[in-house]
């Protein structure tokens, strides 16, 4: 099978993170077992979150990808939301382990060991991960998805802190300074702490229906503003993001003299437009006519109050 087609959807791509995470966890586990840093320690705990977080993402794009039904009209696209809200919650939980085990070392200060063959083990995982990690950011753009770009990120934490056990485990051997050892491993749990708390506020706000992204609604509105005249205005618009998905509603006002295939033909008009501009958009549109007061009366709908 061409490997394109191997990889057609997101969901493929978390295929290729749990491989990566099952062989970080291998070489990282023999790194803090030849070497007893705990900061590798530390480094095997974050892989063992990747693999779990990798098992969840595939769960996710899995739901995410089926069908609208009828008991869930708009799709399943959110389902990729509980995945990085997971795995955020479990960015936290490793980093408390990591904080557990390095006040133990700090209180019981031990010399490492083979820290040569430890560090290579620890450099290859932390190559695999580089690479994974930019696999998957390129994947995340092309499908839009969250969860891959959750995944990514995290990878990417993954690989500035293994760099930075790898340095400070060999000052250790370097210096023989051992306390040098837990507190790293400290150091390197509050950064993914900071790590889990942005994909936490990320999982959240689209949990919450957040808005299109401001560069994105200033294209939909000098869109649909190229189209406006004294015969066509537009109001009561509105976005949100689900997922991989975006969705857009607003009300198309036109002479009330139109016939339905004129105002029908516009609409379909802004709507392949607006979906060419905006890719993976579902856009709905509602038809009044201009002349009505009534049609006014839902213009200020774009940021309702109360």
């Amino acid at each position: 099978m061409p490997i394109a087609a191997s990889f057609s959807s997101p969901r493929s791509y978390t295929l290729l993170s749990v491989a990566a995470a099952l062989a970080t966890i291998a070489l990282k586990t023999a790194a803090w077992r030849l070497t007893g840093s705990v900061g590798l320690l530390s480094d095997a705990l974050e892989s063992g979150v990747n693999l779990v977080a990798a098992l969840a993402a595939f769960w996710a794009l899995t739901l995410a990808a089926k069908p609208a039904d009828r008991t869930h009209h708009y799709g399943h696209f959110k389902a990729e939301y509980f995945s990085s809200g997971l795995e955020s919650v479990l960015i936290v939980v490793a980093a408390l382990a990591i904080i557990y085990a390095a006040i133990g070392r700090l209180q019981q200060p031990a010399p490492l060991e083979q820290v040569g063959i430890g560090l290579a083990l620890s450099l290859v995982a932390t190559a695999l991960n580089g690479v994974v990690a930019w696999v998957l950011l390129r994947a995340a753009r092309r499908f839009d998805s969250i969860t891959l770009r959750a995944d990514a990120h995290h990878l990417l934490t993954d690989v500035w802190t293994s760099f930075g056990v790898v340095v400070g485990v060999a000052l250790v051997k370097i210096t023989g300074f051992t306390m040098l050892d837990p507190l790293i491993a400290i150091a390197v749990a509050l950064n993914i702490v900071v790590t889990g708390w942005k994909l936490l506020h990320e999982t959240a706000s689209g949990l919450l229906d957040r808005a299109l992204p401001e560069e994105d609604h200033a294209q939909l509105e000098a869109l649909l503003a190229s189209h406006e005249s004294e015969q066509i205005r537009f109001h009561a618009l509105r976005t949100r993001v689900a997922g991989s998905r975006r969705f857009v509603a607003f009300h198309v006002l036109v002479p009330g003299a139109w016939s339905v295939q004129a105002g029908h033909d516009l609409c379909e008009q802004l709507e392949q437009q607006i979906a060419a501009a905006l890719p993976r958009t579902h856009v709905l549109t509602h038809l009044e006519p201009i002349e009505d007061p009534k049609s006014w009366d839902d213009q200020g709908f774009r940021w309702e109050e109360g």
